[in-house]
């Protein structure tokens, strides 16, 4: 983490000398690219080469301590050998240049020697202050200055959208297609491998940049995810983000120890801090640069409530299949509107939604009825669909709909489903803002997102607030785990939720038969027996976990799970069995909820449907900790199984709140013990009454032990045979 130092980074996109380091004639070479991308640049472009006397009529130096001053170089682009890059970017510092591109490769990617050259590279760019681009990069681009500091073919058109991508083959081809499509482009950066600079160092840049109104971003991966949270969520309530994320799939899923590690891969942690922090998330190229036209021209819309306009009646049908699978509505037209649109629309037309003009409309049917239905208070955005007719001139319906979207403080978005005359109509859109699609489900996508980045900007931070917990407590747990050499922990351990204000059914541990017996005394009514042992993960498998056990029969039950832990694994450690209260699931709901760490965000933490079929359905949310009483609650919203909460099918509801207050302490839990990696309360049994804490694991890291001044000569309470003092909940007491 550590690079929390905002820097000022305009250099790398306003220079007005740059110095091509390692600029060249010859064929083929990145010198010789680079140098040739800069013939349009505004300022002056210095090459610096010392087997050279000039470059294409260019005086060429020999180092950068030669090119004469008082000029200083503000830019420089270094293409050198990477055994010389070091050198180099040192004689930049030294010279005062203060924002250097080095698109050299060889370095981290190429193994353990360029590794190296990489650390030296950092540290000689962090002693010299320079804001550092790269290495392994194709260079960087900002239209407004004429400044293309790549090796690449071609230069984008001059727009609003700002693009970072940690791909530099990504960004050959954004810049292929935004020619191609005429989607225009403000500031480009190819990270590379960033050794100093990283993309939320970018994020930030833009955020302060009147001329970007769209950062769009390439990411494969974020070093500091924390930062980008932090960096994002302030970025984002006012310039969106559009992140497409590269790797979504978790191959080491299947070596997780708790249900949640197996749920909780990479890809969940991303999807849920883009949601914590405002970023508008694509699952692919189009989609990704359909949002950013999308959010670069257009309002977002009031509500969600949209209207469909078409002259074709399949592309309406396919705009309301898209509707209806989205999270927006068709809106229902109000008597004055119908009564508006019955005035200007020949009889047969149905003044409904979708709104179909018929194939013989002319440009002025469009206008009407557009007029009518976008002055509508129940109509938060129109799409405007359109299939070529003979009574209709394409180019005249793109000046309508500009028109219409310039009177009106409203989205609209189109799909003008033609070949040629499409592309007249296009450039006449593009001047209002109003993109158009050719598939009517790619238009209505786009005003979901308007609706989701509006959702998104509005929602302030909310602060966590932390509960009165006992983590001394916890943090004996532990350590007394960590020193037996353990780095699983499971019922023997259900203190710790204890601990944390986790209700939990009444009982204890108990490490003979006697204990049990004793143990059960306590407790009124049959009790339940599980087998206590970081060796044995799923305790029923192994028979385990015995239920509904009458007080006289608790001695031999302790007896015959202990027999069979032995005969499953000889050398598994057990620590005894635990017998706490009766709680029958059959009373409310189960669900689940965990943490594990990722190595980027930290800790994520999970909601779910629980039970044996946790991983079956696998119905859950996640969010990056610390998670605050808004986020806790939206967590218990999303899952599919969030009827059965409130009371499905005549179902009295449970106590949301008690399974929202869970999570936080959840969160809480993980967030001040970070030597669990992975944790799981499944099932977290919720009924109307509260909610209460039946199975518990948890795998912990050596490395993140607890500090050597907690307490930990006593052992912890969940070694004694004795009755626990459990947070025992409602639901537990009434069983």
């Amino acid at each position: 983490m550590g690079k929390a130092t905002v820097r000022d980074l305009s250099g790398l996109f306003e220079p007005d000398r740059v110095a091509v380091v390692g600029a060249t004639e010859r064929p083929g070479s990145v010198g010789r690219a680079l140098f040739e991308n800069l013939a349009d640049f505004d300022g002056d472009v210095v090459p610096v080469n010392p087997s050279r006397d000039s470059v294409f009529g260019h005086a060429c130096y020999a180092s950068i301590g030669d090119v004469p001053r008082p000029a200083t170089v503000d830019l420089a682009v270094v293409a050198v050998p990477a055994a010389t890059v070091v050198d180099a970017v040192g004689q930049l510092g030294e010279a005062g240049v203060e924002n250097v591109v080095v698109v050299t490769a060889g370095f981290r990617e190429a193994g353990e020697r360029g590794g190296r050259l990489e650390r030296d590279l950092r540290e000689t760019a962090l002693t010299h202050d320079i804001n550092l681009v790269g290495p392994n990069c194709v260079g960087i681009i900002s239209t407004p200055a004429g400044l293309n500091a790549t090796f690449l073919r071609g230069t984008p058109p001059a727009g609003s959208i700002s693009l970072l991508s940690q791909s530099g083959a990504f960004i050959a081809a954004a810049i292929g297609w935004a020619a191609r499509n005429d989607v225009g482009l403000k500031d480009v950066v190819s990270l590379g491998n960033e050794a100093v600079l990283d993309e939320t160092d970018f994020i930030a840049e833009w955020a302060a940049d009147p001329e970007t109104d769209v950062v769009l971003a390439y990411l494969e991966d974020v070093d500091d995810g924390r930062r980008f949270i932090e960096t994002a969520r302030s970025v984002s309530a006012e310039t969106p983000i559009v992140a497409l994320k590269a790797g979504r799939t978790d191959a080491g899923g299947a070596a997780a120890a708790s249900h949640t590690g197996a749920m909780a891969g990479s890809d969940e942690a991303y999807q849920a801090a883009f949601a914590q922090s405002g970023v508008v998330r694509a699952m692919d190229v189009e989609s990704a640069f359909d949002f950013a036209r999308a959010l670069t021209g257009l309002p977002v819309p009031d509500h969600d409530d949209v209207a469909i306009v078409t002259n074709g009646g399949g592309p309406g049908v396919l705009a309301t299949d898209a509707v209806g699978d989205s999270r927006l509505s068709l809106a229902d037209f109000d008597a004055s509107t119908r009564e508006a649109l019955a005035d200007v629309l020949p009889t047969p037309i149905a003044a409904a939604n979708p709104l179909d003009v018929r194939g013989d409309a002319d440009v002025d049917r469009f206008r009407e009825a557009l007029d009518v239905v976008a002055a509508a208070d129940e109509v938060g955005g129109v799409i405007v669909l359109c299939v070529p007719t003979g009574p209709l001139a394409f180019d005249d319906l793109g000046a309508v709909i500009g028109g219409v979207r310039s009177r009106v403080d409203k989205p609209v978005v189109t799909a003008l489903m033609g070949g040629a005359e499409v592309a007249a109509a296009e450039s006449v859109l593009g001047s209002h803002g109003v993109p158009n699609y050719f598939d009517p489900a790619r238009a209505v996508e786009s005003l979901a997102v308007l609706a989701d980045y509006r959702d998104g900007a509005v929602r302030e931070h909310a602060a966590t607030t932390a509960f009165d917990v006992d983590t001394e407590r916890a943090e004996r747990i532990v350590i007394r785990a960590l020193d037996r050499g353990v780095d699983h922990l499971g019922v023997e351990a259900m203190e710790l939720l204890d601990a944390y204000g986790i209700p939990t059914p009444a009982g204890g541990l108990a490490e003979s038969e006697e204990g049990a017996a004793r143990i059960a005394a306590s407790i009124e009514g049959p009790v339940v027996l599980k087998l206590a042992s970081p060796d044995v993960v799923h305790k029923s498998d192994v028979g385990g976990v015995e239920v509904g056990v009458p007080t006289e029969d608790v001695r031999e039950t302790y007896r015959a799970i202990v027999e069979r832990a032995r005969d499953h694994d000889p050398d598994a450690t057990v620590l005894g069995v635990r017998v706490e209260a009766t709680v029958t699931p059959a009373a409310g709901v189960e669900t689940i909820v965990g943490a594990k760490r990722d190595p980027q965000f930290g800790h994520l933490v999970m909601f779910g449907l629980g039970g044996i079929f946790v991983q079956v359905f696998e119905d859950a949310a996640f969010r990056v900790a610390p998670v605050s009483e808004r986020d806790a609650r939206e967590m218990t919203r999303e899952i599919q199984a969030a009827p059965m909460l409130r009371g499905a099918r005549g179902r009295e509801p449970a106590d949301v709140d008690a399974v929202v207050e869970t999570i936080r302490r959840v969160s809480q839990l993980v967030s001040d013990l970070p030597a669990i990696t992975e944790l799981d309360i499944n099932p977290l049994v919720v009924s109307p009454e509260g909610v209460c804490a039946l199975d518990f694991r948890a795998r912990l890291d050596a490395a993140a032990r607890p500090g050597d001044d907690c307490p930990n000569s006593d052992p912890p309470e969940y070694y004694s045979d004795s009755s626990s003092g459990s947070n025992m909940s409602s639901i537990a007491q009434s069983k």
